[in-house]
């Protein structure tokens, strides 16, 4: 019994964060069966176009995984970015910066702790740093593709291309195009082996 109490409290939960962020983002494209585990942090620019498909699951905090999350699922898009999470896509802790486009495909798997960054955040050259020349800052698209998994840890850097299927190595560095149906780890990311 009191099994199917707390079942029934932490589905009451879900569905209030859901309503929140429904009430709060009113101009987001939600999808249904949309799931928080804990409570994400969202900053959305309302001259972006943002969409979160079906199914996709937010995982917040270590007590809904167990790999270690260092913090909630941030999800940040600026100005008229574009960000689209392709249905039944999973994240534990992830961190999602926008300033120009983010595509994800269906059923992306995304271990803990992720980061998927579209931007350099700051100019490369110093002289534009210390004038703090925003026009400097250099952004380009990412697009990861259907069935996609990326491992813990891993960092997915402005103008990656990961293609259907494609297997991302824990703590990676991505910062190119990864084919389908491979494998590819390290710092930056080199191909392993094929998927049979």
């Amino acid at each position: 019994m009191l099994g199917i109490i707390k079942k029934f409290f932490k589905q009451q939960y879900y569905l209030y964060l859901v309503s929140s962020a429904t009430r709060k983002f009113r101009w987001v494209k939600w999808g249904s069966n949309i799931k928080f585990y804990g409570k994400p942090i969202f900053s959305f620019s309302k001259e972006a176009s943002i969409e979160i498909e079906d199914d996709v699951v937010f995982i917040n905090k270590t007590e809904y995984n167990y790999v270690g999350i260092f913090k909630p699922c941030s999800i940040a898009v600026r100005g008229k970015a574009k960000l689209k999470i392709g249905k039944g896509s999973g994240f534990s802790g992830v961190s999602i910066y926008c300033r120009k486009e983010i595509i994800i495909g269906e059923n992306l798997t995304c271990g803990g702790n992720v980061f998927i960054w579209d931007t350099d955040f700051h100019p490369i050259k110093s002289d534009d740093r210390i004038k703090d020349d925003r026009s400097a800052i250099k952004n380009k698209p990412i697009k990861i593709g259907n069935n996609v998994f990326i491992g813990a840890n891993s960092i997915i850097l402005k103008g990656s291309i990961i293609e259907n299927g494609a297997v991302i190595g824990a703590g990676s560095v991505v910062s190119g195009t990864i084919p389908g149906n491979e494998i590819w780890l390290g710092n930056s990311a080199r191909f392993f082996r094929k998927i049979d």
